[in-house]
Order: C-alpha cells, then sequence, then structure tokens
C-alpha cells in the first residue's frame, strides 16, 4: 500500500503540473491575436499505478531556458543540422486526454493506462512522427513552457537530455518590455521572467545537461554549436551557422520568435550586459548564479 500511494502523489503532483495556466505574458509572444485559456477540467486520477509505457523516442532533447532568451536562434541553428529536427514549439505541456467515466476511462484501465499515462504516449508518439517525417535521428524541443514541466519531463523520458539555455536577466526583461506593443510595466515583466527563472535554475541544479548562454551564441556560434553537437552526439556541421539557407517551418505566431532579426537568416550580436548593477536583489541573485555577475 505504501508503494501505491507513494505513486499515487507522484502522478497527482504531475497532474497539477500539467494542469497549471501558463504564466501571463499580457500577450502572447511577439502576437496579439491569441489568448491564453485555462484547460478544462480533468477527471480524477485512480488511486494506483501503472507501468510506463515504452518509449518510441527514447531520448529527446528539451531546451529549458526563459522566454526572450535566444531559444528560437537556437533552435535554427540546431535544425539546420542534417541529424537534427528541431521543430517550432510543441507546446506537449497542453496537450491532453479526456477519458469519459465509465467508457473510455474503465476501457483504458483494464489495459494498464491512466489519463496522465495516455497523455505521455500521445507525447511521445508525436515526437516519433516528427522524426520519421524529417528522417533525422535527434528531436529537439524548445517550447518555454518546458522549464514548468522539466520534472515530469524527465519522469516520461528517463533518458532525456537537456540544454539550459541563460541569458543575462536584464536582457531578457529588455526584449520583454521592447516586444510591440508592449504597454506592461517594468514591475510586471521582471516578476514574469521571475517565474521562469526560479523552476529554470531548479532543473539546472538537478538535472545533466550542457549550458548556453545567448550571449555567447551570438558572439562564438561556431564554439557554441560545437559544443552542442558534442553533447547531443553528432559532429558538427559548418552549415548550421547559415540557418537562413535552409528551409524551415513558416513563422507561426505563438509558435517562437518572428522578428526582423530571426527572418534575416544570419546571428546576429546580442545586447550585452557588463554588470547586475540596478538589478533588483531577486534578479541579482540569479545573474550572479550564470555567471553575469
Amino acid at each position: 500500500m505504501g508503494v501505491v500511494n507513494k505513486g499515487f502523489k507522484r502522478r497527482a503532483r504531475l497532474l497539477r503540473e500539467a494542469l497549471r495556466p501558463p504564466w501571463p505574458l499580457t500577450q502572447p509572444e511577439n502576437s496579439g491575436e491569441l489568448k491564453v485559456r485555462r484547460p478544462p477540467k480533468r477527471t480524477q486520477i485512480v488511486d494506483h499505478t501503472f507501468p510506463a509505457v515504452p518509449r518510441l523516442v527514447r531520448s529527446p532533447v528539451f531546451v529549458i531556458s526563459p522566454v526572450r532568451s535566444g531559444s528560437t536562434l537556437l533552435r535554427m541553428l540546431l535544425n539546420s543540422h542534417s541529424q537534427i529536427r528541431a521543430p517550432h514549439e510543441l507546446h506537449l505541456r497542453t496537450v491532453g486526454v479526456e477519458l469519459t467515466p465509465g467508457f473510455s476511462e474503465t476501457s483504458m484501465l483494464e489495459l494498464g493506462l491512466d489519463r496522465v499515462e495516455l497523455e505521455h504516449v500521445v507525447w511521445d508518439r508525436i515526437l516519433h512522427l516528427e522524426l520519421l517525417r524529417s528522417g533525422k535521428q535527434v528531436l529537439v524541443d524548445k517550447t518555454p513552457g518546458n522549464v514548468f514541466i522539466w520534472e515530469r519531463l524527465k519522469y516520461v523520458w528517463p533518458e532525456a537530455r537537456f540544454i539550459f539555455l541563460l541569458r543575462h536577466p536584464e536582457g531578457v526583461i529588455s526584449s520583454l518590455q521592447n516586444r510591440k506593443d508592449n504597454t506592461t510595466t517594468r514591475a510586471a515583466l521582471e516578476a514574469t521572467a521571475l517565474k521562469y527563472f526560479k523552476p529554470l535554475e531548479q532543473a539546472r541544479r538537478k538535472l545533466d545537461g550542457v549550458t548556453v548562454r545567448y550571449e555567447e551564441l551570438t558572439a562564438e556560434p561556431e564554439r557554441t554549436t560545437r559544443e552542442v553537437c558534442s553533447y547531443l552526439g553528432v559532429a558538427w556541421e559548418p552549415e548550421m551557422l547559415q540557418y537562413g539557407r535552409h528551409h524551415q517551418d513558416q513563422f507561426v505566431p505563438n509558435l517562437g520568435d518572428r522578428s526582423d532579426n530571426i527572418k534575416s537568416g544570419r546571428i546576429q550580436a546580442a545586447r550585452t550586459f557588463d554588470s547586475i548593477d540596478g538589478l533588483p536583489p531577486k534578479l541579482a541573485k540569479y545573474a550572479t548564479a550564470w555567471g553575469y555577475g
């Protein structure tokens, strides 16, 4: 009974994380076309455990980063590699499964599947389908919302790999501030950034992975992408740095950066900040931890 309760509690916690609505950003990144909706209520998890279904994609790669940290640029560079598929933001966190009580719920339970594990099956199938379509070997998802479910991602894929993408806190806030039609106060933007920074730092301390700083990615793209390729177990390809020459996905609202800079197809220098002077203590703490102090 102790094992059963422990498993149930863990799944219940994962479910709460999955249902937590995205942190508000006043408007979705680079677009005012869509608004975030709270996910519908889900059926209750049953009080016993289920074995995990074998994964089709054993070792996917997840970029753990805040918003406005250069994740779209990193995605474009990685996706230009012949063996790396880095699609637009997948938002697995808000891809769910609904089971009708008494019918599909009972049926799936008889198969040894609860709703949480069914969601994991769907997520895994999405990644696998994308790999099959691309003909590549490595799948990278760079959705910023992954920072809120890093524990669940590790639970779903025990062999998952992680790229921690950092940016000077002032750079993140300035980028949020400079978004088109932004009317949010500085204090609100700082609060938004902190909501990403806290779980990001928790993930960095708990998980193995490779750390990339946005400023270094733009200043020394060859060295930085070589380090990432080495971590992913693929040979570095110089064509990665010319991402504008490769066929890429369409720039769709709410699925990544659509600015003129990213559309130019060229790596452009990041705005840099030489110190942490002027940052509130809560932000300065992360700047120091990430080597910007």
